[in-house]
């Protein structure tokens, strides 16, 4: 029967082909519209590492300005150098990261080839193990060259094509700011989405183009191209002044693998925090946060407001495109009241009629899900052009999407049907007969 049903719809929508083409564009374009936002909506909430995102946390221990705290006062999102070294020293986590951003100038070997920039991420060894990068050549360096301060850097995929042509380049040198680096691995594709490890300085932003030795960075005093912000002035002047101020710019991770790793390293921040208390620093209460990756985005607004607004005006716009479906649908299945109630004489139960009018709906539904993925696609390629490369890598659609945008498609039509389907079902054969 279920053939037959679809049969009698094709039939049905080729019969009516501009009032069939009306609804299946109204269905379209709502699906559409509704899809290329939520598409953005998606990736941008998604979880970007989710086999391990609720043992990684964001570390903030509360060094800032007691001027204005009160009960609701967040902690400041990044760390001093002080506070990161000391955590780092400390060794309490499984992993731990202390990192930022740098910007840096790669100084290719060939004489044809002039110096460029790249955008650099100076970090600790923990960093490729605890976020997961893939490894095309080689491996990130370990702790040893943290503490001997050595020249190792870690290489894009992009920059070792740039560079070296794709070959293997571990073991290869390349110079960056005047600092002669040995290359020890090369990164495969890693687009984490969004880039979990540093929202702080954009959650969109694609990952750094090289990784090097934080202490390296520290000791050539190498640019900081991150957020950084004082809640007083160095006391004196120079770089080691700053490293000694309250100065926060130093994003810190710890990988705590269960609920009891995460609760001692808690109670070793606030020991920390009172120890810091007693030095004179952390002028405020003891306000100190461990967030996980998912808790971490949330707190950070992530997905902003404005996007979850648009997000609501497409459901709406959505909403409307399907208000104009029921209408069509009453007008098409009442204008075939005579054959619906020349099948409930002849013996069709309303049951039967309900169902082969669904089903008409649900391909009408289809087919308007197929072309509003079309929509979608041009919708998210127009998100593109208007925002360039900042949206590049969120602006796809996976096969979540697709299923949803098709799922949706189907629902929304049936739902639309029902009220014109009830409507159809309901009218009086006898009325009908008389009339042919």
């Amino acid at each position: 029967m279920f053939s037959y049903y679809i049969k009698l719809g094709w039939l049905s929508i080729r019969r009516n082909p501009i009032l069939s083409i009306l609804m299946v564009s109204a269905i379209a374009v709502g699906i559409g519209a509704c899809m290329t936002v939520l598409t953005v909506n998606y990736l941008m909430s998604s979880n970007p590492i989710p086999h391990k995102s609720d043992q990684l946390f964001y570390v903030q221990v509360d060094s800032w300005d007691p001027n204005g705290f009160d009960e609701n006062t967040e902690p400041v999102d990044q760390l001093t150098y002080i506070d990161a070294m000391n955590l780092m020293k400390a060794g309490k986590a499984f992993r731990q990261v202390a990192s930022n951003r740098s910007g840096l100038v790669l100084e290719p070997s060939s004489e044809d080839e002039r110096p460029f920039l790249v955008d650099a991420r100076t970090t600790h060894a923990d960093f490729f193990p605890m976020f997961d990068l893939p490894f095309l050549y080689g491996a990130g360096w370990d702790k040893s060259a943290d503490d001997a301060q050595e020249q190792v850097v870690v290489l894009s995929r992009e920059i070792n094509e740039r560079v070296f042509g794709g070959e293997d380049s571990v073991g290869k040198r390349v110079t960056m700011n005047g600092l002669n680096f040995r290359v020890v691995g090369v990164i495969d594709e890693w687009m984490p989405v969004p880039k979990f490890y540093d929202v702080t300085n954009g959650a969109f932003n694609l990952p750094e183009d090289v990784y090097i030795p934080f202490s390296v960075g520290v000791a050539n005093q190498l640019s900081r191209n991150g957020n950084t912000n004082c809640w007083k002035e160095p006391d004196g002047e120079g770089f080691e002044a700053f490293l000694a101020g309250e100065c926060v710019w130093i994003q810190f991770w710890a990988e705590l693998r269960n609920e009891q790793e995460k609760e001692a390293y808690m109670s070793f921040l606030n020991a920390y925090a009172e120890e810091q208390k007693a030095l004179g620093r952390f002028p405020r209460p003891l306000n100190n946060r461990l967030r996980n990756v998912m808790e971490w985005m949330e707190h950070q607004e992530v997905v902003e407001e404005d996007a979850q607004v648009m997000l609501w005006l497409s459901m709406l716009f959505l909403l409307v495109c399907l208000l104009n479906t029921i209408g069509l649908l009453l007008a098409k299945f009442l204008g075939k009241a005579g054959d619906i109630g020349l099948r409930r004489a002849l013996g069709a139960t309303k049951g039967t009629l309900f169902i082969q009018h669904l089903i008409e709906s649900a391909m009408i539904g289809l087919a308007g899900g197929v072309l509003g993925l079309g929509l979608t696609w041009l919708g998210l390629k127009g998100v593109q052009r208007l925002f360039g490369d900042f949206l590049t890598h969120l602006a796809t659609m996976d096969w979540v999407m697709v299923t949803t945008a098709i799922g949706l498609a189907i629902v929304s039509a049936l739902l639309a049907g029902l009220y014109p389907t009830w409507r159809a079902c309901n009218i009086a054969p006898a009325s009908q007969l008389k009339t042919q």
